[in-house]
């Protein structure tokens, strides 16, 4: 029978990896941009104290990303915060929030945007 039963497949599974490749470079980068190491994007929980950093918010704000419904409020917030500091428009937060997966290789390699903190 068929070859593939179910999964993304040779091809979607090489989308997804470049997709994610892209990602950490792009996180790296803005991390760079924003004057942290790159290296801490990949670092869970590490990234989101330094992320934390980037946007101005006190480090006490990763306990609200344990709370349901709150994390996605905090999530918002510094997302606006993000946009802000790199200078975007405040509609890009919609871009943040529903197209990371570009929005973040955009802020870090773009060269028309740049952190202003």
């Amino acid at each position: 029978m068929g070859g593939e039963s179910g999964g993304f497949g040779v091809l979607g599974t090489i989308v997804y990896l470049a997709i994610i490749v892209a990602i950490i470079a792009g996180g790296w980068k803005m991390f760079e941009k924003a004057g942290k190491p790159g290296w801490a994007f990949i670092i869970p929980i590490y990234n989101l104290i330094v992320l934390l950093q980037i946007v101005g918010k006190p480090i006490w704000w990763i306990l609200l990303f344990l709370i349901p419904l709150v994390n996605f409020i905090v999530l918002i917030l510094i997302g606006l915060e993000l946009v802000k500091k790199f200078g975007q428009p405040t509609w890009h937060i919609l871009l943040f929030l529903f197209l990371s997966f570009i929005y973040i290789p955009y802020l870090g390699f773009s060269g028309s945007v740049s952190y202003r903190g």
